[in-house]
């Protein structure tokens, strides 16, 4: 079983910087992609970013291109996401999720994810 692990969430004014961190634990963990995603107040879940573990290929949402980067460690198993010019619409649980290792998904979709973290709360104040 894959356990993962986020951290670095906050409260950050508006135009401010956050970095996450997701670690991931399991006795047999290689999977095709992993992402951040996240749920406003009152919204449903949507994507923010990926990176597929092999290539290092990476997708965003079209709202955060040029301001979000994600990267990962694989010797670490751990994944990151710099946030700049955060707003306040911006604030959500950011949850880290992983696929198997593979997927018939597209890696936008959250059905390509079958293992997620518990979520960390970024609060963007303006």
């Amino acid at each position: 079983q894959v356990q993962l692990v986020e951290s670095g969430g906050g409260l950050v004014q508006a135009g401010g910087s956050l970095r996450l961190s997701c670690i991931a634990s399991g006795r047999t963990f290689s999977p095709y992609v992993m992402g951040w995603f996240r749920q406003p107040p009152g919204k449903e879940r949507e994507f923010v970013a990926a990176i597929t573990r092999g290539t290092g290929n990476t997708f965003y949402a079209n709202s955060v291109k040029g301001r979000f980067t994600i990267s990962s460690d694989n010797a670490k198993n751990t994944l990151y996401l710099q946030m700049n010019s955060l707003n306040s619409d911006e604030t959500a649980v950011y949850y880290c999720a992983s696929s198997r290792a593979d997927t018939y998904y597209g890696v936008y979709s959250e059905l390509a994810y079958t293992y997620w973290g518990q979520g960390t709360q970024v609060t963007v104040s303006s």
